[in-house]
Parts: C-alpha cells; sequence; structure tokens
C-alpha cells in the first residue's frame, strides 16, 4: 500500500535554527459565512495607499489577487512557480511582476496574469488593493490588486515562470488545520511568518502575508 503524501506537499521550507509554531490564526471565522463581492469591496483599499517602500532601490512589482464564486464560496485564484527559477522556485504565489516603466499597478498585475495564466484582463473587474509588501529576499516592493471575475475560468500556464494553476476556495484556507503561524528566530528580533498547509502545497512567504491581510479584512473587519 503506498503511503498518503503528506499535507502541505514536498516543498523544503527553509527554517532557522530557532523557531516556535502559532497555531491560532488571526481571524475570526463565522463558518455559516457566505462573503459577496459586495463584502469584498468593501474591506479593500479602494483608494490605493500611498507608495512607500521600506528600503532603497526597492523594485516596484504587483500581483493579482483573483477572486470569484465557486461551488464552495470565494475561490481565489493561485499559480505554482516552476522549478527552473533562480528564486522562490516551487513556492505557491499571485501571478504578477514587475512593474514597467509607465505602468500602473493595475495594467501590471492585468498584464502579467494573462501572459502567466492566460487571463483574459476584460474578465477581471479591479475593485482595490490590499496593503502594499516588502520583501527582503528579492528587494521587492510589492502592491496587491483585488480583482473579481463572474466565476473561477480554466487556466494554464503560458510561459515557464509557473507550472500549475488553482483556484483555491477561501473555504479550504481558513479550514480547521490549514493555516499556522511561525515565529522565525529570538525575541525580541523574531518575526512571524504565515503559512496555510493544503492537501498538496504549502502557501507561504509573502503570499501567505497577503492572504492572511485578506481573510483577516473579510472575517475580522473590525481588526
Amino acid at each position: 500500500m503506498s503511503e498518503l503524501a503528506p499535507r502541505g506537499g514536498q516543498q523544503v521550507v527553509p527554517r532557522p535554527t530557532v523557531w516556535n509554531r502559532v497555531m491560532s490564526p488571526p481571524w475570526n471565522v463565522d463558518a455559516e459565512a457566505i462573503i459577496s463581492n459586495q463584502q469584498i469591496t468593501e474591506v479593500v483599499d479602494t483608494e490605493g495607499l500611498p507608495i512607500q517602500p521600506a528600503f532603497d532601490g526597492a523594485r516596484h512589482a504587483a500581483v493579482l489577487v483573483a477572486l470569484a464564486p465557486g461551488s464552495q464560496g470565494v475561490e481565489v485564484l493561485l499559480t505554482r512557480r516552476s522549478q527552473q527559477l533562480r528564486q522562490h522556485k516551487g513556492e505557491i504565489s499571485f501571478p504578477g511582476g514587475r512593474m514597467d516603466p509607465g505602468e500602473t499597478a493595475t495594467q501590471t498585475a492585468l498584464r502579467e496574469a494573462h501572459e502567466e495564466v492566460g487571463l483574459d484582463p476584460s474578465l477581471v473587474t479591479i475593485v482595490g488593493e490590499l496593503s502594499h509588501v516588502n520583501t527582503v529576499v528579492s528587494m521587492s516592493y510589492i502592491i496587491p490588486k483585488v480583482g473579481l471575475l463572474d466565476a473561477p475560468v480554466p487556466l494554464a500556464p503560458q510561459t515557464m515562470e509557473a507550472d500549475k494553476v488553482m483556484w483555491v476556495p477561501l473555504a479550504e484556507l481558513t479550514a480547521t488545520g490549514t493555516y499556522h503561524g511561525e515565529l522565525w528566530g529570538s525575541s525580541p528580533t523574531d518575526r512571524l511568518l504565515h503559512f496555510f498547509e493544503l492537501a498538496d502545497e504549502t502557501v507561504w512567504g509573502a503570499t501567505g502575508r497577503m492572504l492572511v491581510d485578506l481573510l483577516v479584512r473579510l472575517y475580522s473587519p473590525s481588526v
């Protein structure tokens, strides 16, 4: 009998020597809650936040947080980065990339989603954005643009950047046992990272931070 694949898949996480697990999610989930497009629009930043990188020389980027109503409620579009890439290989991410000169964050997010997974920009209604994210490893300043679709459309990798495309229900991300946090390092300089262990993939890093931002806004709007 073959063994079942471990929850979270085969991704190797480069944990430090000192780290501690945190189990409680930072949102309050109502199992009966039905998330509507209106609710999503109400909790995102519709006016756009100030561009304030945390360090000099940050490379500006944008990603598309695409949401659509599916059979299990609202679903979010995620991709798995190719093993052929130099950085963040095999990690789960939102479609996105570097902003070209003269582009807005919205233009970048839609262009990259079309180039990476074939998503038609005309199917997406941008309703706002989440908190901007600074990443140290890639020296990036990321603007997550939130877009709504009428339904989760079939998509597939279009370039070598991604080798998998998936629509993941928010209900799967908030299910008991999927989320945990990890404090990396020792106090007072430790930092909290977020992990979502799906049936065959692990979501963490900048993507995990953005998903937590979205879920806290939706399920704990007063926080």
